[in-house]
C-alpha cells in the first residue's frame, strides 16, 4: 500500500446499463429471476459500487500484486433503473484501518438516487491469496 492510499480519496464511475446488467440476467438458471422484470439488479449493482471502490483506490496500491477484495457490503437499493439509462457511482473512502477499507458509496441513475450505504474492502496480496486458495481448493470432494 503506497503512503497515498487515506481517507478522503473520491472517484466518481458512471456506467450504461445493458439488458446484461437486469435481474432476469442475475442468474438465468433461476425461473423466478428469469420472469422479473428487466431493470438493474441489486446483484449487478453491488458489483458497480465495487468496481468504482477498485478504481479509486488502486492508483493507490502497488497493483496488481496488491489488490481488493469487498469483505462487506451495506447499502439500500432505493429505485428501479431501466435498461439504457447511465447510473454514475460517487465513492468517497471514509477509513483506512490497516488492511481495512471503508467506503462511503451512492449511485444516481439520473432521475433517481438509487443506492447509498457503506462499504467495506480488504487489501490483499495477490500470490499469497492465491496459494491459500490452491490449497483450500484441495479439500474439494
Amino acid at each position: 500500500m503506497k503512503e497515498s492510499l487515506q481517507p478522503g480519496i473520491q472517484y466518481e464511475h458512471k456506467f450504461k446499463i445493458p439488458k446484461s446488467k437486469t435481474v432476469p440476467s442475475l442468474y438465468p438458471e433461476s425461473e423466478e429471476f428469469v420472469v422479473m422484470p428487466d431493470v438493474f439488479a441489486t446483484g449487478f449493482l453491488v458489483g458497480f459500487l465495487e468496481w468504482a471502490c477498485i478504481k479509486a483506490i488502486n492508483p493507490h496500491l502497488d497493483w496488481p500484486q496488491e489488490q481488493t477484495l469487498g469483505t462487506h457490503i451495506n447499502v439500500s437499493h432505493e429505485a428501479a433503473t431501466p435498461v439504457g439509462l447511465e447510473v454514475t457511482a460517487k465513492v468517497k473512502l471514509i477509513a483506512v484501518d490497516g488492511k481495512k477499507l471503508t467506503f462511503e458509496v451512492e449511485a444516481h441513475d439520473g432521475v433517481d438516487l438509487i443506492s447509498k450505504g457503506l462499504h467495506e474492502r480488504f487489501v490483499i496480496n495477490r500470490q499469497k491469496f492465491d496459494e491459500r486458495i490452491k490449497t483450500k481448493a484441495k479439500n474439494i470432494v
